[in-house]
């Protein structure tokens, strides 16, 4: 009989490689993970670190302690049927170890930032995340995340800027990882060149508000995957402050707001 993680693991690697782009709206807390499950064309989820840190009162960047972190995706995980892939920032200094504590709670996938650091450590980071996988016989789907484009210097070429993206890119496919995530990509030449360069559904990309090209045109540009982040949380805060200021000026809530939960 096989292992429900193990099952999950293989349908969102599965969802990778389809025609049709993985949209994935990112989730921060078990009432955002049911409402997006719930809502028709999504078939897994992904966590925003920075939304989990932020429902706690922590700032990003591995500030909120991974026993924390943990605790809240194990609950999504709990809540929703779906796969569910796990921001794990930097790995919290022990990647490999990271990925076995996310496998453990049925985690099947997750992004894991180079934050720039040397190639080779990068590198090896992905190696420990899917031995981490292999150890517990999950096929998990890392989407491997590179910095290169959102911390690049404004004043460097963008051909540079975009070898460096496809040089750390590769070598982190040809570590095992399934696709490769590369924040601060909108152009759309750039994301052809790239796409082009990682071959077909490798690349993953986040949808920037007011700056991205609409999912189903990245899909025609071979992308794999598109996620939201930390702005999914954005346009519930927004929705709530707008709320709260109209209510507060004298008027009314919103008439078509639905109970979701």
């Amino acid at each position: 009989m096989s292992h429900p993680t193990a099952d999950r693991a293989r349908q969102l690697l599965d969802l990778h490689t389809q025609p049709e782009i993985l949209v994935l709206p990112n989730v921060w807390d078990v009432v955002s993970a049911q409402v997006v499950a719930a809502t028709p064309g999504v078939h897994a989820l992904a966590t925003a670190s920075h939304s989990i840190a932020s429902t706690f009162g922590y700032p990003d960047g591995e500030r909120i302690p991974l026993d924390l972190h943990l605790d809240m995706v194990r609950r999504i995980v709990q809540a929703v049927s779906l796969p569910v892939s796990m921001d794990m920032e930097s790995g919290y200094g022990h990647p490999g170890d990271t990925a076995r504590r996310a496998i453990e709670i049925g985690v099947v996938g997750g992004n894991l930032e180079d934050g720039m650091r040397p190639l080779g450590e990068a590198v090896a980071a992905v190696q420990a995340v899917m031995d981490a996988g292999r150890a517990a016989g999950v096929d998990f789907v890392l989407n491997a995340r590179t910095d290169a484009a959102l911390r690049a210097d404004p004043q460097a070429p963008r051909s540079s800027v975009i070898e460096e993206v496809i040089t750390r890119g590769r070598a982190f496919l040809d570590a095992g990882a399934p696709v490769v995530f590369v924040p601060g990509l909108v152009a759309r030449d750039e994301i052809q060149e790239v796409s082009d360069a990682f071959g077909p559904r490798k690349l993953t990309l986040i949808s920037v508000p007011g700056a991205s090209l609409p999912a189903r045109e990245l899909q025609a540009l071979g992308v794999s995957r598109l996620s939201t982040g930390p702005f999914t949380q954005r346009v519930a805060l927004t929705a709530l402050q707008d709320a709260a200021a109209e209510i507060v000026a004298g008027g009314t809530l919103p008439a078509g707001t639905r109970p979701l939960n």
